[in-house]
């Protein structure tokens, strides 16, 4: 073999090594949240994102609710010292309008509403593409927190609705870890 050609080989195979070294293989990731309120409300959610960039699988059963809709959202804080009022605002990295999970403009922490049946059960299961358990929109030591009422996705017209989405208090609250 030429000379030139080997080098050519050589720098091949040396930048090949480089860009594998420089992004590694993504290894799914997974979270869990124990929630706990200061009265019945209880329960646990996962978390699963099968690909870097890729949407987040959410899975989870909250017993202890009222029958209808309860906000759900994941905060800035993953601190619970002074109960689900420790975990600060929406995780909101972007500073938007708070908003549906469906909506372009939003927290990212804004996972709309979990539906408990008249059982006082919500169960629940579907994907979100703006939260991540890697990168800007990581939600690992962050906390969920359930709230009693409805949101409103940000169109109820009540002074809160553009920051909380009017959902009421916060029955329930978990720090998000790695599972």
């Amino acid at each position: 073999m030429a000379p030139k050609i080997m080098l050519l080989i050589t720098l091949s195979v040396a930048s090949a090594v480089l860009v594998s070294a420089a992004s590694p293989p993504f290894q799914e990731r997974k979270a869990i949240v124990v929630l706990k309120g200061p009265g019945q409300v209880s329960g646990n959610v996962t978390f699963i994102q099968a690909n870097r960039g890729g949407p987040v699988m959410i899975t989870g059963v909250v017993s202890g609710l009222t029958e209808g809709p309860h906000g759900f959202h994941v905060h800035e804080k993953g601190d619970v010292t002074n109960g689900c009022i420790s975990t600060g605002s929406h995780f909101n990295p972007q500073g938007n309008k708070h908003g549906g999970p469906n909506d372009e403009t939003r927290h990212a922490g804004d996972l709309g509403n979990i539906q408990a049946d008249n059982t006082r059960v919500a169960q629940f299961s579907y994907s979100d593409s703006l939260i991540s358990l890697v990168g800007a929109h990581n939600i690992l030591g962050r906390a969920v927190v359930v709230h009693a009422d409805t949101d409103d996705m940000g169109r109820g017209g009540f002074t809160d609705s553009l920051t909380t989405g009017h959902a009421g208090s916060r029955v329930a609250c978990g720090v998000i870890g790695i599972l």
